[in-house]
C-alpha cells in the first residue's frame, strides 16, 4: 500500500536570477604590486598574466573589477582580501557593488 500525493504547481511562479555583484580592489599606494598579484591569483583564481593586467589597472585607475559573483561569494571574497591583507600588514581594500 503506497501513499500517493498530488501536488499542484503554480504556473505563474516567476523565477529570477540572483543579483550579481562586482568585486573591486582599490589602490592604496602602500600594498606592493607583488602582493596584489598574489591576491588576484590566490583569491580570484586569475592567471599571473591576467593578475598583472588587473594590478596595473588598479594602480593606474584607482580601482578595477576582479570578478562578478553572487552576493554570498562576493562578500566572502571581500573578507578574504581583508583578512589576508591584514595578516601581511597591508591596507589593501576590496569592495563590492551591485552590477
Amino acid at each position: 500500500m503506497a501513499n500517493e500525493f498530488e501536488i499542484e504547481l503554480n504556473d505563474d511562479l516567476e523565477v529570477q536570477e540572483p543579483k550579481k555583484y562586482k568585486v573591486l580592489l582599490l589602490n592604496d599606494n602602500y600594498s606592493t604590486m607583488d602582493f596584489v598579484i598574489d591576491i588576484l591569483v590566490k583569491i580570484f583564481k586569475k592567471s599571473t598574466d591576467e593578475a598583472t593586467v588587473i594590478m596595473l589597472n588598479i594602480h593606474n585607475n584607482g580601482k578595477e573589477v576582479c570578478g562578478v559573483y553572487t552576493h554570498e561569494i562576493a562578500s566572502t571574497k571581500v573578507m578574504q582580501v581583508k583578512n589576508l591583507a591584514r595578516q601581511k600588514g597591508f591596507p589593501l581594500k576590496a569592495i563590492m557593488e551591485e552590477e
